[in-house]
């Protein structure tokens, strides 16, 4: 069988949780399964790994980021808590490499608990992490990455580092999508 080099891309939501997979199919498949056109600067909607609460929790500790939660917990679903229940590893990889990269305290106050906006690249589904707006975090990505203007529909400005991740500064936080890990 010939191979193409059609990519398809598949997505699904179920159950809160973004089922994807992306590569190099057959001509057989690649007739078999329905194709939509993706936009040129669209993220690839990659397999995740997803991670649990205590595996994140870890790995961001050993790296020296903190977190904090203003009801003092991690349940997911609690709005007030810091959950990190099924955020996608590249997303903890991409808070590992901005500490390494910044030499910054960084402090997360947001995760995949509920009360976030809903979406394909959503906190809930393990893309989006919150950070508290330091002035050296603030200072390093407004130096160093692109300014991509406003957000549609809130208006927060937003900055898109060189492997695609965009960072976007709300009112009391940065809320930063991580479609890699930044360059691991």
């Amino acid at each position: 069988m010939a191979v193409t080099s059609t990519r398809i891309r598949l997505g699904a939501l179920l159950g809160g949780a973004v089922l994807a997979a992306t590569g190099v199919s057959t001509a057989q498949s690649a007739a078999a399964a329905p194709s939509a056109p993706v936009a040129a600067d669209a993220p690839s909607a990659a397999a995740v790994t997803k991670l649990s609460h205590s595996d994140a929790a870890n790995r961001l500790r050993g790296a020296g980021v903190s977190w904090t939660s203003s009801g003092g917990c991690s349940d997911r679903n609690n709005p007030t808590c810091t959950s990190f229940e099924q955020i996608n590893l590249t997303t903890v990889q991409g808070a590992i490499t901005l500490k390494g990269a910044t030499g910054c305290a960084l402090t997360i106050t947001g995760g995949t608990e509920t009360g976030h906006a809903s979406g394909t690249y959503s906190h809930w589904n393990g893309y989006k992490l919150d950070f508290s707006p330091t002035s050296c975090l603030s200072n390093y990505i407004t130096r160093t990455f692109t300014n991509i203007g406003p957000r549609p529909g809130d208006g927060a400005q937003q900055y898109k580092s060189g492997s695609g991740n965009v960072y976007a500064r709300e009112s009391n936080h940065w809320d930063v999508t991580y479609y890699n890990c930044g360059g691991c």
